[in-house]
């Protein structure tokens, strides 16, 4: 069992690059793969989602990917020579029909310009190397194995949580069991004392019993329990299965809140009451614990 809540972190450097991948989710009913990275990663963007979605199958999964070049070769300089031809063109125009004595001398200017940002800028280097791609994925599989060992292990803490509820669950069956049975033979008992104190010697057996089985027959919650009985052993069954089930165990919660309400709304007694309280608090408690399972 797997949680839906996990972080995983792998950093690569080498003499040209340093990747930084970060990957934390949380839980979501389906898969949702959030990328933030730059767009030198995007031609490897379908790549990295198909290896993401080859180990985690439920969650809102953020992926963030950052990228830098370490080695000064992968620097050039950017020379903007258009605009430095057209403002040396039109100063040398501007001066030679309106200051024609003055003197101007391109090259000095061109070394002051040189010193402008906006005529020269250091970049780094767009295109990447052939490695550029095999690197990305390697760190992004990395985070990804580490994420997973995260979430594997929180899914562990959350197995044992519902292994203790689904024990507190079996134990409050067992309990409703045992006053059903007890219950029903004393209902039977001061039904045939009320008839005979009410018609003495003119009870016909037959007819009390036939009454009684319908009153009983309304009441009667052994279907459900049954029901119940089989739908805990599918429960336990799945607490320890490896691939997902949050799904399923979501849907089987619902089953047995539906059968645990209509053994309350059968039976008057308040002590079955009680109990399907009870019943229906730990099913919540269970409930909240699987909207965080794979």
């Amino acid at each position: 069992m797997k949680s839906m809540t996990g972080f995983g972190k792998e950093t690569f450097l080498n003499d040209t690059y340093q990747i930084d991948v970060e990957i934390k989710s949380v839980n979501q009913r389906f898969l949702d793969i959030q990328l933030r990275m730059p767009k030198e990663v995007n031609p490897h963007e379908m790549a990295i989602r198909q290896l993401m979605k080859e180990t985690l199958q439920r969650g809102r999964i953020e992926a963030y990917i950052n990228i830098k070049q370490t080695g000064s070769g992968n620097k050039e300089v950017l020379v903007h020579w258009n605009l430095i031809h057209q403002l040396l063109g039109e100063v040398q125009q501007e001066l030679a029909a309106n200051y024609p004595k003055a003197e101007f001398d391109p090259a000095q200017n061109i070394n002051q310009l040189l010193n402008n940002s906006d005529y020269v800028e250091v970049t780094e280097k767009q295109e990447a190397d052939e490695t550029f791609g095999v690197l990305i994925l390697d760190c992004v599989k990395k985070a990804v194995e580490r994420i997973d060992a995260s979430r594997l292990q929180e899914g562990q803490k959350i197995q044992q949580v519902l292994s203790a509820y689904c024990q507190d669950f079996i134990a409050l069956v067992s309990e409703l069991e045992g006053f059903v049975g007890t219950y029903e033979k004393d209902y039977r008992e001061k039904f045939e004392t009320k008839l005979n104190d009410w018609l003495g010697s003119q009870v016909d057996e037959a007819r009390l019993l036939t009454e009684l089985a319908i009153l009983l027959e309304k009441g009667d919650i052994h279907e459900e329990l049954d029901r119940l009985a089989i739908h805990v052993d599918k429960l336990q069954e799945l607490l320890i299965q490896p691939e997902p089930v949050g799904r399923e165990l979501d849907f089987l919660i619902q089953e047995m809140n539906r059968e645990v309400n209509t053994i309350g709304s059968k039976s008057s007694p308040i002590e079955i009451k009680n109990i399907v309280v009870q019943m229906k608090t730990m099913l919540e408690k269970i409930r909240e614990q699987i909207q965080n399972v794979e």
